[in-house]
């Protein structure tokens, strides 16, 4: 393989764990209030974190646990590739896993969460598609790919035939003629 031509420039680990476990953390109390809401009986607002709180606690830890396995392997390997996604998403899948307490959940839910996570980070990470070009004006931008997808209209009626929307130059007078001729009518021309 040949080596990256950029060089890598470590990242902090901690930080981003951190920074997960929080955003998701909260995420994950949302969730947690959200359930406490829908059963039946009212415990009060302690609820969240006694009744309900494994599912702010799981987020929690899957996020932290997600973002800070990506960045420590991406700063063990000094590389920054879609393996690291891999790593953190098996790990932190695993976590889910522990909370059905078998090792094929563990197993699977690590598998399900690096297969789904390294696949869309694969894919360019983004789920509106790729990103366009800023420095790259749009009206410019389409008129090239209408350039280069433009076929002779002459090209077209020959492949085609004229009708449905195509016709060709010269097209009401060759009708004209073949309507004088199968059916005796003179049609006028357009002004």
């Amino acid at each position: 393989m040949a080596p990256n031509s950029e060089a890598y420039h470590p990242q902090d680990a901690l930080k981003a764990g951190i920074n997960g476990a929080l955003i998701t953390g909260t995420a994950g109390a949302f969730a947690s209030a959200i359930q406490n809401s829908l059963h039946k009986k009212n415990i009060g607002m302690m609820g969240v974190f006694t009744r309900t709180g494994g599912t702010a606690f799981v987020f929690t830890a899957m996020g932290g646990t997600y973002e800070f396995t990506k960045y420590a392997s991406a700063n063990l390997r000094e590389k920054n590739d879609t393996y690291n996604t891999a790593i953190g998403g098996f790990l932190a899948g695993s976590v889910l896993g522990l909370r059905f307490g078998t090792t094929p959940a563990v197993l699977g839910f690590g598998t399900l969460a690096a297969v789904v996570l390294s696949a869309f980070d694969y894919t360019g990470g983004a789920i509106t598609g790729y990103k366009r070009d800023p420095n790259v004006d749009e009206f410019e931008r389409k008129e090239f790919l209408r350039k280069n997808r433009r076929i002779p209209v002459e090209q077209t009626v020959a492949e085609l035939g004229e009708g449905r929307g195509i016709y060709g130059p010269g097209y009401d007078e060759r009708r004209r003629e073949r309507i004088k001729e199968r059916y005796g009518i003179e049609v006028p021309a357009r002004s």
